[in-house]
């Protein structure tokens, strides 16, 4: 038998979209976005307001935006800016004496999500 996914009345959930991805968020979470400013821009505790809104659903309505929902805010608590595992990207040419080494560390800005409005 089948388990039903139910949802708590006092759980809000929204969709958002920023850096061309889409995130599940409700209050009180913490996420990884793609960078929000340049590195050193964006200090501890500033505010980060997020207007393109998918979806929002408080557990008994749920409004879904064509694309974006009229009026709707998703505002977060900025956390800090962090870098991801670095990656290396190695390129080789056969018989022709080529290759490279190349690098790359992925930025992201952490937010806590704290209101919808």
């Amino acid at each position: 038998m089948a388990k039903k996914a139910t949802v708590s009345a006092e759980k809000e959930i929204a969709v958002i979209l920023t850096g061309g991805k889409q995130y599940v968020v409700s209050v009180g979470d913490t996420i990884e976005v793609e960078l929000l400013s340049p590195l050193g821009a964006m200090k501890e505790g500033d505010e980060v307001t997020f207007d393109q809104v998918l979806l929002m659903d408080n557990g008994t309505d749920t409004t879904l935006g064509t694309p974006y929902i009229k009026g709707a805010k998703v505002t977060a608590r900025f956390v800090s800016d962090i870098k991801a595992k670095k990656i290396s990207i190695l390129r080789y040419q056969q018989k022709s004496n080529r290759d490279r080494k190349i690098g790359h560390r992925q930025k992201y800005s952490k937010v806590t999500i704290e209101a919808f409005k």
